[in-house]
């Protein structure tokens, strides 16, 4: 599984960066996997996840709409249960040293293709292989190249890719960004 992990992450990494892009920030953080919210059903998973992540300079071209950066990461859970990896599009509203950063993308998992709880007779499975990312963070600037965000991941196909089926994984976390 871990082996699969890395070579998604590999080909997200390959596939999804610009040719001409330099690096803007690299972030690293720890979530809680599986955290209970509204937006999701329980999938029975838990554990912490490593994120790593990878965050390119604003697109040219895109002031108007508030100079969106590109990124990469990957996220790899403590307890064996989904990892994922992805590319997808934030913005950084900044309020002095405060700043709030939603951001939106596609992953790729590894979760199963079909899961059923066994006390209730639900289907657990995320639905699709690939899935919506919405994410939200909301940080504070440490020092000119470093800054620290409490964010929020949310994994679902948004029941686009199958009506039936959407519970979602809800992770929250701490990451720490360092700007090149």
């Amino acid at each position: 599984m871990r082996l699969r992990l890395t070579a998604l992450l590999a080909a997200t990494l390959a596939f999804g960066l610009p040719a001409t892009a330099h690096a803007d920030e690299v972030y690293g953080g720890v979530y809680a996997h599986g955290v209970d919210t509204p937006f999701t059903f329980d999938t029975g998973e838990g554990g912490a996840d490593l994120q790593v992540g990878y965050r390119f300079d604003p697109i040219a071209g895109l002031e108007s709409v508030g100079g969106p950066q590109p990124y990469v990461f990957g996220s790899v859970n403590s307890g064996g249960d989904t990892n994922f990896a992805g590319v997808g599009v934030s913005w950084k509203a900044e309020i002095g040293k405060l700043y709030l950063r939603p951001g939106v993308g596609l992953v790729i998992h590894d979760a199963p293709d079909l899961r059923v709880d066994p006390a209730t007779g639900m289907r657990t499975d995320l639905g699709s292989r690939v899935l919506f990312e919405p994410e939200l963070a909301i940080g504070v600037d440490l020092h000119p190249r470093w800054s620290l965000e409490a964010s929020w991941v949310h994994i679902s196909n948004a029941r686009l890719f199958n009506s039936e089926q959407n519970p979602g994984i809800d992770m929250m976390g701490l990451r720490l960004n360092y700007r090149m």
